[in-house]
């Protein structure tokens, strides 16, 4: 009775929408919470990694009556206590009938629910049984072909004599000056996925140099929770464990204003279905699941990019551009062996796990150059790491970390404390210690540095709802090195400080204004600050305007500059037609590329990027989707730039001549 009632007033409450909407506001709020996770990152090819995935669960979405919260956990804007309430609620009320119930949930504020809305949806019950038997689950095919071109003739791709090319080989590309990928992908349900993928970049040969095919290849097959057997990746795979001081191949969770995310979730084994040529691993990886213990073991063979001769690696190359002579020379040029394995132990309020991780780089031994910067990074031919991560939740108290050790004996460790004593306030105490001489090739944990090495830190996270129309986020991150860095003579420390709030007075309308202050200190003072003001606007469901204001303050003692950029967005997204429509125009002022203005637009499906403008110029785009035949579509994309203060745009062989740029981004897809 209590269960019928509830879902009644529920109703009542929802009257004045249309309660069969799976949509509140067509925003694809995901976006902007990943350029604010991406924008002080130094791994774009990690920021790529995860815009390919949610892409992917935007396009194969959870049904919310029957997800997990295994699948949930994949969100990475989905605290654990949302997710613990969003499963908790369906058991004592029953199935949702509306996504509009999503409302209910003290912990989903307007921000939220904009950011999960693209990746559920709820399923009619009469699509969802036939004569009251189980539906067969049927496998689903899809193809995506991406062919990019720029317009204008970049200095790479110039013809000079041979006689030129013979003296200087690398002053031309080997390739076409063209993009383009293709990919197959196959599920069956939630327990098989498979996927082959070829890409080229521009400026790597396909047709030319008497290559026929794509400079990277990349196919999996993952089985998944058929029996003890949790999962099982044949060919490239992702691996996290713990809190990434010994291995992750997951975006490194960032200082964004999901304030509270600095906690990795232990994933296991994930399909890797990326244009991200570095970060993944080629082998057979299995997890077994006997009662509440895991069992993961994995072993990986691939080659690796690298600087290198027949004895010693001086260096590696992450980038996966293979255009010219000298970039070609460094492909492939390292085997590297890896295996490993987790076992966790795991209940609802207390899991427990040890990782051991050992790697092997054949007959060649890795030996940087020399450099007091590096004096403590690893060197030789071989290394192991190992760690125990440890989660308890008690009520509203959560303690999680991780403590690694490296195999020269050094420490990491890293531990974090959430408490949340009511529905509208959380806190987030963490402390970190990357030991200068910690040696972790595959680690990748939350912190300042690119590496797990050489860092101490304090970080403070709260989260506030003073009341439902109101998110008030801030944290402050304390943190020092205390060994030189790349380009730091000396050891250095700094601080970092966020504050955002956001309103939401209903559902069609929305302001946030963020801050952001970045400061390090050695022999010198560099400060960067940052704002953003941001009003969002639905008149109607299938129109969205949004304007940003951003601005940038770079001091470098006693030399400042500024930068400032507006910009505003239009999506027209049809409710009678399979047409999708999206606009942006902006404006950058910015003194130098020290007051670079870093901005996220619109861009096609599996196609990340995160430009940065400098200078004085405008940037339009215009990109659609439309369904040309059924499970048949086609979307592009135009994108202009315009510079007032130069006439190169660009440097080394990536010039263009004159003060535009103009570029266009092609996408078929077939689903059957």
């Amino acid at each position: 009775m209590n269960k019928l009632f509830i879902k009644l007033l529920i109703l009542l409450l929802i009257t004045s929408y249309k309660a069969n909407s799976q949509t509140i506001v067509p925003v694809d709020n995901w976006m902007d919470y990943l350029e604010s996770m991406a924008t002080d990152t130094e791994n774009q090819q990690q920021a790529e990694t995860l815009f390919t995935e949610l892409s992917y669960l935007t396009e194969h979405p959870f049904n919310i009556n029957l997800v997990t919260a295994e699948d949930l956990q994949r969100l990475p804007f989905l605290t654990d206590k949302q997710i613990e309430e969003l499963c908790n609620y369906r058991e004592k009320y029953g199935q949702f009938v509306s996504l509009y119930e999503l409302k209910q949930l003290v912990t989903f504020d307007f921000t939220t629910i904009g950011l999960i809305l693209p990746f559920v949806y709820i399923e009619d019950q009469k699509d969802n049984q036939f004569n009251g038997k189980k539906r067969k689950e049927y496998g689903k095919s899809e193809i995506h072909f991406r062919y990019d071109q720029g317009f204008q003739q970049k200095k790479g791709y110039m013809n000079y004599p041979d006689s030129v090319l013979e003296a200087s080989p690398n002053k031309k590309y080997r390739g076409e000056p063209y993009y383009h990928s293709l990919r197959y992908s196959y599920t069956r349900g939630s327990h098989i996925q498979l996927g082959v993928l070829g890409e080229k970049d521009a400026g790597e040969p396909f047709l030319t140099n008497g290559r026929k095919g794509y400079d990277y290849y990349s196919a999996h097959l993952l089985i998944k929770e058929i029996g003890v057997l949790k999962s099982l990746a044949i060919g490239d795979y992702k691996v996290s464990f713990g809190q990434g001081l010994v291995i992750s191949n997951d975006f490194s969770p960032s200082r964004s204003s999901q304030v509270l995310q600095t906690k990795r979730r232990t994933n296991g084994f994930r399909r890797h279905f990326s244009t991200n040529e570095t970060d993944f691993f080629r082998g057979v990886a299995s997890t077994i699941a006997l009662n509440k213990v895991d069992l993961s073991f994995f072993y990986s063979q691939r080659k690796l990019d690298a600087t290198a001769d027949s004895m010693l690696i001086t260096s590696f190359k992450t980038d996966g551009l293979h255009r010219l002579p000298r970039e070609n020379d460094k492909k492939r040029t390292v085997s590297t062996h890896t295996a490993g394995g987790n076992i966790r132990y795991a209940t609802a309020p207390f899991s427990v796990g040890f990782t051991v991780v050992g790697y092997y780089f054949g007959d060649k031994r890795i030996e940087p150059e020399q450099k007091p910067y590096n004096v403590f990074a690893f060197r030789g031919n071989s290394a192991m790491n190992m760690s125990v991560d440890y989660q308890l939740k008690i009520k509203k108290v959560t303690f999680y970390g991780e403590t690694a050790l490296s195999q020269n004996g050094a420490l990491a460790t890293l531990h974090g404390l959430q408490l949340s004593p009511a529905s509208y306030i959380s806190w987030l105490v963490s402390h970190r210690y990357y030991d200068k001489r910690y040696q972790a090739f595959y680690g990748n944990a939350f912190g300042q540095n690119s590496s797990v090495q050489n860092e101490q830190g304090v970080y403070f996270g709260m989260q506030l709802f003073p009341e439902a129309s109101w998110r008030l986020s801030m944290y402050a991150d304390f943190f020092s090195f205390p060994w030189l860095k790349y380009g730091v003579d000396t050891p250095s420390s700094g601080k970092e400080y966020m504050a955002e709030a956001v309103y939401t007075p209903r559902n069609k309308l929305s302001f946030s204004i963020r801050y952001q202050q970045k400061e390090t200190e050695s022999t010198q003072i560099n400060r960067r600050q940052r704002l953003r003001l941001q009003t969002i606007y639905a008149p109607s469901s299938t129109v969205t305007l949004r304007t940003t204001l951003n601005g940038t303050l770079y001091s470098n003692s006693p030399e400042e500059s500024m930068g400032w950029m507006i910009s505003q967005s239009l999506g027209f997204k049809s409710s009678s037609f399979p047409f999708q429509l999206d606009g942006y125009l902006s404006y950058f002022d910015t003194d130098d590329y020290y007051s670079r203005i870093t901005s996220y637009e619109k861009n096609l499906l599996y196609s990340f990027s995160m430009p940065s403008y400098y200078g004085k110029g405008l940037r339009l785009a215009l990109s659609f989707k439309a369904e040309i035949v059924k499970k048949l579509s086609f979307s592009a994309k135009i994108g202009w730039a315009h510079y007032y203060d130069r006439e190169l745009i660009g440097s080394d062989l990536e010039e263009i001549s004159g003060k535009n740029k103009m570029d266009l981004n092609t996408l078929i897809c077939w689903k059957f």
